[in-house]
């Protein structure tokens, strides 16, 4: 781990072309750096400015000017770090920005690692780990929903229902240890069974956030959707039309896609991360041979798949072996083409589909919108929506989450067969620990390894 006790410094918005940028520092010495660096115009220094507000004034290197500048100091505990924190707000562009940061360097601060800033804001205690998480996914999103369900996490919604989950897990400890320090048969009774009808309660809790924490993945990272067919049945044209422009190449030769052409849609609210593949066939081409073998281990990790079938050609065997690897997948199935002569037979539509079909034609913008309308019907049953009950979508808490509910099913199957109490309470400190590892009051260094990997530096 970095040493907390330095003054760390770092770029905090993109590098590019752009109206302002800011560089930014956090640390115990982040005043003092900053005076050796920075003439205010009023001929204050920093230290001695209003905490929270600007200071109009130059960057300057000795003798040589570096930037008009913008600066303000933000005190801890009060800021996003809980340490002392200063600001610069100089002209955007690669030069100024870069210029400003090694000479903040060169005064005694170090370069930020990726989430330090957030990261440090977690070990002082200013937020929890949920809500460090939740600011990665902020600027991650790409629909409101996304934002919205992390802006809910930071919040602190989700670290209140697992506080809430907490308390009554150390309640259930606190009965435990009143009956091993006061034993009597009578009360040891009652506890077995007040312990197991507390412990049921929160199990249906734990049963719920996992329930709905399918559909908040989905919000929170899009539906892998995967687009199937053979070779010229329109895939590329339906990938054109829910994007709403041409992004793969679309002629009457078959096998025109031979690599996997991926985009996101934005459908209400919904991420769709859907991806063109190259036609399903049996080939002698190298090169499309490796397409087809790529699209089938994409279809491994797909929440959904659109299958399409063109009606205006014969049904073949590589249209039965799409049938076959769509099967057990969610999926829904297109009979594409329907404004052509239709060339298999309504007996074959019968005996391989039934009724699980949309027959229509890509090209047509209605038919777009009734795709799109399935999709949300399929995933969220026609209503998109954040709740309180729909907040875990992580899948580092999904996980440790599980782990907590088998570790109180184990709990509870210990209770029915009357275990020892003080066994039972070892056993209930396991439960709490799972809970404890999502909001971070439990941790490691590779846990916070990992959470913050994903960061950008400066944030």
């Amino acid at each position: 781990m970095a040493n907390l006790n330095d003054t760390i410094a770092a770029i905090s918005t993109a590098i590019g072309e752009a109206g302002i940028a800011i560089v930014r520092m956090s640390g115990d010495n982040s005043v003092n750096i900053i005076d050796k660096i920075f003439v205010s115009a009023s001929g204050k220094k920093m230290v001695e400015a209003e905490n929270r507000k600007f200071l109009y004034g130059h960057i300057v290197d000795g003798d040589k000017l570096i930037d008009e500048v913008l600066v303000v100091k933000m005190k801890g505990p009060h800021s996003y770090t809980a340490e002392d924190i200063v600001e610069v707000h100089c002209h955007g562009g690669v030069v100024s920005v870069k210029r400003i940061l090694n000479l903040i360097l060169s005064k005694g601060a170090r370069l930020a690692e990726k989430g330090e800033f957030t990261k440090r804001g977690f070990l002082n205690g200013r937020i929890d780990l949920t809500q460090a998480e939740a600011v990665i996914d902020m600027i991650k999103a790409k629909t409101d929903i996304s934002f919205d369900m992390g802006l809910n996490q930071l919040s602190g919604a989700l670290s209140e229902v697992l506080n809430k989950l907490k308390d009554e897990l150390v309640s259930m400890q606190a009965l435990i240890v009143a009956n091993i320090d006061f034993p009597d048969e009578d009360i040891e009774d009652a506890a077995y069974h007040d312990l197991m009808e507390r412990s049921g309660k929160i199990l249906e809790k734990m049963d719920n956030l996992l329930d709905n924490s399918k559909n908040s993945r989905l919000l929170r990272d899009g539906i892998n959707t995967v687009i199937l067919g053979k070779p010229n049945v329109g895939k590329s044209s339906l990938l054109n039309g829910l994007l709403k422009y041409d992004r793969a190449i679309v002629t009457d030769i078959a096998g025109t896609t031979r690599d996997i052409i991926e985009d996101y849609i934005n459908l209400d609210g919904v991420l769709l991360k859907i991806t063109d593949t190259a036609g399903i066939r049996e080939t002698d081409d190298e090169v499309e041979k490796i397409g087809v073998n790529i699209a089938r281990e994409k279809l491994k990790e797909a929440d959904l798949v659109i299958a399409i079938f063109d009606i205006s050609r014969d049904f073949d065997k590589d249209d039965e072996e799409i049938l076959k690897l769509i099967k057990g997948k969610k999926h829904i199935t297109i009979l594409n083409k329907d404004d052509l002569d239709q060339k298999i037979s309504n007996e074959e539509i019968e005996k391989y589909f039934k009724d699980d079909y949309l027959r229509l034609s890509v090209m047509e913008n209605k038919s777009v919108k009734k795709i799109e309308n399935l999709i949300i019907d399929l995933f969220f049953d026609g209503v998109l929506q954040i709740s309180s009950d729909s907040i875990l979508s992580n899948i580092r808490h999904i996980n440790a989450l599980k782990e907590a509910k088998k570790a109180l099913l184990e709990v509870n199957e210990s209770l029915k067969e009357r275990v020892f109490l003080d066994l039972i309470e070892v056993d209930l400190e396991n439960v709490i620990g799972h809970i404890s590892e999502i909001t971070g009051t439990i941790t490691t260094e590779d846990i916070l390894d990992r959470v913050f990997s994903d960061f950008c530096i400066g944030k």
